[in-house]
């Protein structure tokens, strides 16, 4: 009897386990076929990737001289050359106005008048007793001359005159003060009164401020003291005239540095051609001090400040190799250290690190490290303006 492995399938014939087998065994082959396809797929996109990191997008420049104007910069605010806050030193109530709020007034001119009916009176009757008491004292010195009357007589007639005299003096001086008038011919600000209204004494009714010329206050450090002078020329901005410029001249320079802060004070004149500065207002100061030369300057985007120092990455060509083996050029990130200078708006000097000509990032630098590929896209610089202007939306 043959002995025969068979598969006991119920209505199989003899031949049936076989093919089986024979399917199982080519649905695995086909799965393993498929998964070789699928590494071999994933291990080329793996070797068409460039190896490395990531190119980086970043913005550049040109390191050029530039003509430099060196100078000094401060906050300043403007102070009228006179200027005062008018007040009454007696009580009383209001008669007569006597200015424009807002006009011009010369020295001397009334502008605010209160009553002074009572003191003009007593003033009147002081100055009648002083007629008398002058009368008086003539007809004495003559008595005294031919020795009418006594020394004693005629002394006690000259001191009744004397307190005569400074009784109407006193009271023209209380008359006087009734009526408040312009110290200085100048521009009247808004008077805060009105006819019929009283005013305590020390009051502030009304502002006088001579607007031509007009000086502008502003501070230094100390260590800018060698490089001020009198003369010197500074320029005045005003965020409430964008764009011009006001020329003035240093009149003062304070002899005291300021114990707490360390500064010195500098006082410039301006013309103020139809009063448009007003006292008060603040302005950005420029002093141009020393003679023009050329400095090496980038934007202050450009500069990245660390505990070690000032960086900047410098654009450079590779040679790299590309998917196909070949050698080709490509920008890199290289790290540079430079000293820096002076600064003027958007602007920074560079002392030492660089050359002319050395491309420069501008912009996207903190995402960089020495070897980072770079893609440049200048379409939109960062502001490299050495005189910026404040822009208003």
């Amino acid at each position: 009897m043959d002995m025969e492995t068979t598969l006991d399938i119920p209505g199989a014939g003899p031949g049936t386990g076989k093919r089986m087998v024979v399917m199982i065994l080519g649905i695995l082959g086909l799965a393993l076929l498929i998964g070789l396809v699928w590494i071999a797929a994933i291990s080329a996109r793996i070797r068409s990737q460039p190896k490395g990191e990531p190119p980086q997008t970043v913005t550049t420049t040109v390191a050029a001289y530039d003509t430099w104007q060196p100078g000094l910069s401060a906050v300043g605010t403007l102070r009228a050359v006179k200027g005062a806050d008018l007040a009454f030193e007696v009580s009383g109530v209001v008669t007569r106005i006597g200015a424009t709020p807002g006009g011009t007034v010369q020295q001397g001119q009334t502008l605010i008048q209160l009553d002074d009916s009572v003191e003009a009176a007593q003033l009147k009757q002081l100055q009648a007793a002083l007629a008398l008491a002058r009368v008086n004292l003539a007809r004495a010195r003559e008595q005294l001359a031919i020795h009418a009357i006594s020394q004693g007589d005629f002394d006690a007639t000259q001191a009744d005159f004397k307190v005569k005299e400074a009784s109407a003096q006193q009271a023209a001086a209380v008359v006087a003060k009734k009526r408040l008038s312009a110290p200085f011919a100048g521009r009247v600000g808004i008077i805060s009164t009105s006819p019929g209204a009283f005013i305590n004494s020390g009051t502030s009714v009304v502002t006088l401020q001579q607007m031509a010329p007009i000086f502008a206050d502003f501070y230094l450090p100390q260590r800018d003291a060698s490089s001020l002078a009198t003369g010197q020329t500074v320029e005045l901005a005003f965020d409430a005239f964008p764009g011009q410029v006001f020329k003035g001249r240093v009149t003062v320079i304070n002899p005291k540095v300021d114990g707490t802060t360390r500064n010195i004070q500098v006082e410039a004149s301006l013309r103020n051609a139809g009063h448009r500065l007003l006292p008060g207002m603040f302005a950005g100061v420029t002093m141009q001090v020393g003679a023009r030369e050329k400095r090496l300057t980038l934007p202050q985007t450009a500069i990245t400040y660390n505990p070690y120092g000032a960086t900047v990455f410098v654009v450079k060509q590779q040679g790299v190799a590309g998917p196909d083996g070949r050698n080709r050029e490509a920008l890199q990130a290289e790290q540079v250290f430079v000293t820096t200078g002076p600064t003027r708006g958007d602007q920074v000097a560079i002392l030492k690190g660089l050359k002319p000509g050395d491309v420069v990032v501008t912009s996207g630098g903190l995402k960089l490290k020495n070897g980072t590929p770079l893609i440049v896209n200048n379409s939109l610089p960062p502001s490299n303006d050495p005189n910026p202007a404040p822009q208003e939306q």
